[in-house]
């Protein structure tokens, strides 16, 4: 029947009932997994058929499908099921689940299925899911598969119902916010925990290495996270870390970027501190000052970009006495031209 179904010379449109018997071969191959989940190829849409034919679809993949989660075109169908299927269905797939939630999470299709589970499952069948985490939680975080699975439960389940496994990652804020998926795990903690008492000591860390995590590939995102959604006392409170060593971070290849957010997001007193950090003192050569050094920088001369959008139009004017100064000499510079098209025009 699959084959009838892929060469389908007639252009005939099939039924999910005229399938039963077949589904758990269908669900394995690309053309008969999309038919179960969409309207494409004449198929229906599972959410619009008949609850007989689903129950009775849902029958048949059933006894398989934990291979069915792990496959490639298989988890889709399984998904399918959670998403638009019956209570009944969902508490199905949750028993069967069962003992296996930490061998799926690890695996490329398998944390699909537990993230689409979580997204779905009752409160209480996403704690009985998470329960099977316990102990291998910061495994799951350092793997590129299982890291999905822990951002899912962050933002899925009710914060107090995932108390121990939250309190994994307090011990190890700055280690996490350096590692390349434990950065996405931080931030999804900042954006959906709830309980102020963890929130705020994941914050006072993140805070407490602000120019260490600003330097770093993967640290640069928290602390850019950070401005954008944080409160004003947190912003400003990075900004007066980093104000000290603004000129040196916009000449960064990370920091840069978190010093654009900076101008962006900060207030006006917190742009001032930086904007003058960068002008430097008055009666310095302009030959000298750091911001002809940014200027001439191939990460520093975007913040400058960034420098004279945000700016009021007094400290714009002292920016662009300073690239007038020399602005022949900057001409000679590859980064320096970019802001010289800028200042004449």
């Amino acid at each position: 029947l699959l084959d009838e179904f892929k060469t389908n010379k007639t252009g005939r449109k099939y039924e999910l009932r005229e399938i039963l018997g077949h589904v758990y071969e269908f669900s394995l191959d690309q053309h008969g997994s999309r038919f179960i989940q969409q309207a494409r190829g004449g198929g229906l849409k599972l959410e619009c058929v008949n609850n007989e034919d689903v129950d009775a679809a849902f029958g048949e993949v059933v006894p398989r499908i934990l291979h069915l989660m792990t496959d490639v075109f298989g988890n889709y169908v399984v998904q399918k099921f959670l998403e638009h299927g019956t209570p009944q269905h969902r508490a199905c797939i949750s028993k069967a689940l069962h003992g296996h939630v930490l061998q799926l999470s690890l695996q490329m299709y398998g944390c699909r299925v537990v993230q689409k589970a979580l997204e779905v499952f009752t409160e209480d069948q996403q704690v009985d899911l998470v329960s099977e985490l316990d102990g291998h939680v910061m495994r799951c975080v350092r793997d590129q598969n299982g890291n999905h699975v822990i951002q899912k439960c962050i933002e899925c389940v009710p914060t107090h119902r995932i108390a121990g496994l939250l309190d994994n990652f307090l011990m190890c804020v700055v280690p996490l916010s350096t590692h390349p998926f434990g950065c996405r795990i931080i931030q999804r903690i900042l954006e959906h925990v709830r309980d102020q008492r963890r929130r705020a000591a994941v914050m006072a860390d993140i805070l407490g290495a602000a120019v260490q995590l600003t330097q770093d590939q993967y640290g640069n995102y928290v602390i850019q996270h950070v401005l954008e959604r944080g409160t004003p006392e947190e912003k400003s409170s990075i900004i007066g870390s980093l104000s000290a060593t603004v000129v040196q971070l916009s000449m960064h290849k990370f920091a840069s970027n978190v010093i654009e957010k900076c101008l962006i997001h900060g207030s006006t007193a917190d742009r001032d501190l930086i904007i003058n950090r960068m002008l430097g003192p008055l009666n310095i050569s302009p030959k000298r000052g750091p911001w002809t050094a940014m200027i001439k920088d191939q990460f520093g001369n975007y913040v400058v970009q960034k420098v004279l959008e945000v700016c009021t139009d007094v400290q714009r004017e002292a920016m662009l006495a300073r690239v007038r100064a020399q602005l022949h000499a900057l001409k000679r510079f590859t980064y320096g031209k970019h802001i010289v098209a800028r200042v004449e025009k």
